[in-house]
């Protein structure tokens, strides 16, 4: 697939292999595309809604263009529950499952996740839709911001959940939904598609970037109806963790690119004309996210480069292809250089100089911790962490002895830090994901591992592989994936103007996005936990330095979490005396200018 390049192109075009997983000059947008000829990856599973909506009524409230008539809010349609929040009753309207395409796509009654099979009851629209719960400080204020939550899990399809139930009890300090509700925020629980989920037809219509275009798709539907909706729609706050991180990270990074109207007129999204043109707009106001697992053209690189540079696969005995591991993590200094990155000193972020860059994310993570709360210390070297884990089937706590981190605690303090020893404290919790952590079937006749490699390729397709490395190693005859059965390398596979995979891999990438023309949110809010193995550290820092890098970017709140695992909202009101914080620097939402309006 060819790209276009933007006039505001942050950094040049890339050396070619500078990216893995990409071709040349991958920040770049892509080309205009017709409906008929972008629709490679939609066809099967979603039917052409600018076509049938050319039919419909040509004259309503919302506009000039017909299919939106569709999507009109019913401000009557809800039922009223009473939660308690902090000991208080609270009055919420629910209005459920509000369908925000006007063409979605049908979905099977058997799904399965993570956690097994399980029965659908909305086949029609239960993947594509939202539940709105206003509390009653809201009822009638249209400015009052927007908690939308994504609830995806690695990247799964999200089936719609309701976050909000009829006697539920919350605390505002340890829920972020009992907090968004006491704060007065109108709380949106968002459905979408994407691996995993499986099609009316049997197909698999949740490939990469369903879940993207599917955000999108909510965003414009709150921005259709935000004249009788309560909440503004120019404060939209969106919260994901893990692969809901990611999807808030690509959803804040992206808004209004044209690269998604041909996918976004194919599920009927709002503010798509007849002809497929843009009339309404996707930019968000914040993103909340914590430990994203994104740019994932490029993490087995970061990964493997990461665990191996200090020996870490083989200090916890995880090192079953230490050649594999090798080879990926020989292309992260090509890359790391590519990105064009500072650190906030000025200097470069390069592979040389990136593992002091995460040594003083962890020093500012844990300094931050002590200074927070005197209550807050660290264990002195020799001691211990006493690291609890667990859910509501049971708990257990394990102890780990704190051979890395030297701290003075009276002084809140670090005096140093281990790295070799760290990495080694972080995975030894964990153990290391497989080489390769992310894009893992399809090599070595690996046919059942459950890395993201079945987010992309076709709607027909089981699954294929997105990084270069994988591409080449694929040894699973008939998968449709790799050289052995396309006969071509991933270089010859890319270069090809019909291949859809690249563009793929290209719309749930916010580092293809930050810096470009894309109305990139100009808030964000980001936490990586110090002890999460599931994606490497420096994904989030090169997000992060990208974003500072952003000019229309205006507030980065950045840090590893200090002992944190692969969670979020474990720093609930940290996080939301900032959303606080950037709303109120922000003005009256009906009279200030809007953020990205000056691309309509």
């Amino acid at each position: 697939m060819e790209w276009l390049s933007e006039s505001s192109e942050r950094g040049a075009a890339r050396p070619a292999g500078g990216r893995a997983g990409r071709a040349p000059g991958r920040r770049r947008l892509m080309r205009g595309m017709a409906i008929a000829g972008s629709l490679a990856l939609t066809a099967i599973a979603a039917p052409s809604s600018a076509l049938a909506a050319q039919g419909r009524a040509a004259s309503h409230p919302y506009g000039a263009d017909p299919q939106d008539a569709a999507l009109a809010f019913d401000t009557g349609a809800y039922k009223t529950l009473t939660v308690t929040v902090d000991g208080r009753p609270l009055k919420v309207r629910a209005y459920s499952e509000v369908c925000y395409v006007a063409d979605p796509v049908a979905a099977a009654a058997q799904q399965s996740g993570i956690f097994g099979t399980t029965t659908i009851s909305n086949t029609r629209c239960g993947y594509e839709s939202m539940n709105v719960f206003v509390p009653e400080s809201a009822f009638t204020d249209q400015r009052a911001p927007i908690y939308f939550a994504v609830n995806n899990a690695g990247w799964m399809a999200s089936y719609i959940r309701a976050s909000v139930t009829d006697g539920s009890s919350y605390s505002s300090t340890t829920s972020n939904v009992g907090a968004a509700l006491k704060a007065g925020y109108v709380f949106v629980d968002v459905a979408n598609r994407s691996r995993g989920l499986t099609g009316a037809d049997g197909s698999s219509p949740g490939k990469a970037p369903a879940a993207a275009v599917d955000a999108k798709a909510a965003v414009r539907y709150l921005r259709l109806n935000d004249a009788v909706m309560p909440g503004s729609a120019e404060r939209i706050v969106v919260n994901g963790t893990s692969g809901g991180g990611a999807l808030s990270s690509i959803l804040g990074a992206s808004g209004n690119s044209p690269a998604y109207d041909s996918y976004l007129a194919a599920i009927g999204a709002a503010g798509i004309d007849a002809r497929g043109r843009s009339t309404l707009r996707d930019d968000v106001f914040a993103v909340n996210a914590y430990c994203p697992i994104t740019d994932l053209g490029n993490a087995d690189t970061a990964y493997e480069w990461l665990y191996n540079v200090l020996g870490t696969r083989d200090a916890t005995g995880s090192n079953a292809a230490p050649q594999d591991a090798a080879e990926i993590a020989a292309g992260f200094p090509a890359y790391e250089k590519s990105l064009g990155l500072r650190n906030p000193d000025g200097s470069r972020l390069t592979a040389g100089t990136m593992l002091d860059t995460v040594e003083k994310e962890v020093v500012r993570s844990a300094e931050a911790y002590m200074k927070a709360d005197p209550a807050n210390t660290i264990p002195a070297l020799g001691a211990t962490f006493d690291i609890t884990s667990g859910g509501p089937g049971g708990s257990t706590t394990k102890s780990y002895v704190n051979d890395w981190i030297d701290v003075d605690n009276a002084a809140d303090k670090v005096l140093s830090v281990d790295m070799t020893k760290y990495l080694k404290f972080v995975t030894t919790q964990a153990a290391l994901k497989t080489t390769p952590a992310f894009d893992a079937v399809g090599v070595h006749g690996n046919t059942t591992s459950g890395t993201e490699t079945n987010l992309f390729g076709p709607y027909t397709q089981k699954y294929m592989n997105y990084t270069e490395w994988s591409w080449n190693h694929n040894d699973v005859a008939g998968d449709g994936s790799g050289t052995d059965d396309t006969g071509l390398t991933w270089d010859q596979y890319t270069a090809r103007k019909s291949t859809t995979l690249d563009d793929q891999i290209h719309l749930i990438d916010p580092m293809d996005f930050i810096g470009t023309n894309a109305d990139t949110a100009p808030n964000w809010y980001v936490r990586n936990g110090t002890r999460d193995r599931d994606t490497s550290f420096i994904v989030s820092v090169n997000l992060d330095r990208a974003l500072e890098a952003d000019k229309q970017v205006e507030d980065v709140d950045y840090r590893l979490a200090w002992n944190q695992p692969h969670a979020g909202n474990y720093d609930v009101p940290e996080a939301m005396a900032w959303i606080a914080r950037v709303v109120a620097r922000s003005g009256d939402p009906l009279a200030a200018p809007h953020h990205g309006a000056s691309r309509q």
